[in-house]
């Protein structure tokens, strides 16, 4: 299995670096989760159902 990260002979990577990195993450992964919520809008409500459940449910 190969790594999907190339090896690196420089430096680790800034702090600035790894927070645009994961900005860009973050981004991509709310557009999927929108995706699938309008291809899916029963499951997509059913899932919101169950995350105020769990919200009402929760312990402060």
């Amino acid at each position: 299995m190969a790594d999907p990260e190339p090896e690196r002979d420089e430096e680790p990577e800034t702090d600035a670096e790894r927070r645009k990195r994961r900005a860009q993450f973050l981004r991509e992964l709310n557009e999927a989760k929108a995706l699938r919520d309008r291809v899916q809008p029963r499951r997509a409500r059913a899932a919101r159902m169950r995350q105020q459940m769990r919200m009402r449910t929760f312990r402060w």
